[in-house]
C-alpha cells in the first residue's frame, strides 16, 4: 500500500533541503503540488502496479488560496483509509527575517515588509500546524543538521518501525523548543555549572551523570517517569500517533538536562521503543 507524506511550513524554515533529502531516501517527492491536486495524485499512486510505494508532496507555496486548501485536501486524504504523515517544518520569527535578510530573497507573501509576511504566512497555515503528526522546529539547525533530522524520521527504516520517539534535552535560557509534545523541568535538581571541576563538562561525561544521579531527587524524578511513560507511550501508539517528542529543560541544556534525557531514554528502550536523543544546547 502506497503512504503518503506531506511537507509543508513556513517559507524559509526548509522545504526545499527536506524535499531534497527526501528524494535521496527514495521518496518520490513532488514539490510546490496544487493542494486540488493531491487526491488526483494519490489516486493514481494507489493503483495495482504502481511502481512506487512512497510518496512525498511538498506544499506551501502558491499565494494564501492555496494554503487556505491545503488542510482540507489532507483531510480528504487521511479519510481514504490510507497512511498519511505530515511534518511541519516551523522556525522563530527572528530566525525566518535573519535568513531572508542574510540570502536577499523575497518572502512569497511579502506585501508590508518580512515580518508582516511570515505573520500572515503563520496565521494561514494554523491548520496544518494543528493536522501535523510531527513538527520541525528548524530555527536552530544548519543544512547539515536538518538533513540528518529528516534521515532519523524519514528513512525506510524509521518509517516502517512504530511510533518515532524522540528525547530531546534542552536550555531554558536558549528558549523553549517549538516542535514537542512533554516538557519536563529538572532545574529543581543540584545544578553542576556550580562545581568548577564540572562546569566545563557534559551531561555526557561520567563525573557530572554520576554528580547528577546520585542526587535522590534525580532517581526519584525517573521512577516517576517511568511510570507516566509506562502508561503514556503504548496509549499514543493505540491512538495512532506517529511522533511523540519529549523533551528534558534545565538551566543552559549542558548538564541536568543531558543526563536525565540519558537516563530516560534508556528507561524508554524497555518499553520496546527506540527513541532518538538529540542534545539541543550542549555545544553552547
Amino acid at each position: 500500500m502506497a503512504e503518503y507524506l506531506i511537507v509543508t511550513g513556513l517559507s524559509g524554515a526548509g522545504r526545499s533541503t527536506a524535499a531534497a533529502t527526501l528524494e535521496d531516501l527514495g521518496w518520490f517527492v513532488i514539490d510546490n503540488l496544487p493542494p486540488a491536486l493531491i487526491g488526483k495524485v494519490a489516486e493514481i499512486a494507489s493503483h495495482p502496479g504502481a511502481e512506487r510505494e512512497r510518496y512525498c508532496f511538498v506544499a506551501g507555496r502558491g499565494g494564501l488560496e492555496a494554503m487556505h486548501e491545503l488542510a482540507p485536501a489532507v483531510r480528504d486524504l487521511r479519510s481514504t483509509g490510507a497512511r498519511v504523515r505530515v511534518a511541519f517544518l516551523d522556525a522563530s520569527d527572528e530566525v525566518l527575517v535573519r535568513r531572508f535578510e542574510g540570502t536577499r530573497r523575497r518572502h512569497p507573501l511579502e506585501a508590508e515588509g518580512v515580518q508582516g509576511a511570515i505573520e500572515a504566512e503563520r496565521e494561514v497555515l494554523t491548520a496544518m500546524h494543528d493536522e501535523a503528526d510531527i513538527v520541525i522546529d528548524t530555527s536552530e539547525l544548519n543544512v547539515h543538521e536538518l538533513r540528518d533530522r529528516i534521515a532519523e524520521l524519514f528513512a525506510p527504516s524509521a518509517a516502517s518501525a512504530g511510533m518515532e520517539t524522540t528525547v530531546v534535552s534542552f536550555g531554558y535560557k536558549h528558549g523553549l523548543p517549538l516542535d514537542v509534545d512533554l516538557v519536563i523541568d529538572c532545574r529543581f535538581l543540584p545544578n553542576p555549572h556550580w562545581i568548577e571541576a564540572l562546569r566545563p563538562l557534559t551531561g555526557l561525561d561520567e563525573p557530572v551523570r554520576a554528580y547528577v544521579m546520585e542526587q535522590p531527587e534525580a532517581k526519584e524524578l525517573l521512577d516517576k517517569l517511568d511510570d507516566l511513560f509506562a502508561f503514556l507511550i503504548p496509549a499514543y501508539a493505540r491512538e495512532g500517533k506517529s511522533y511523540l517528542s519529549i523533551a528534558i529543560g534545565c538551566t543552559g541544556g549542558r548538564h541536568r538536562s543531558v543526563v536525565i534525557a540519558e537516563e530516560l531514554a534508556d528507561r524508554v528502550r524497555l518499553t520496546g521503543v527506540e527513541p532518538t536523543v538529540h542534545h539541543r544546547d550542549i555545544q553552547r
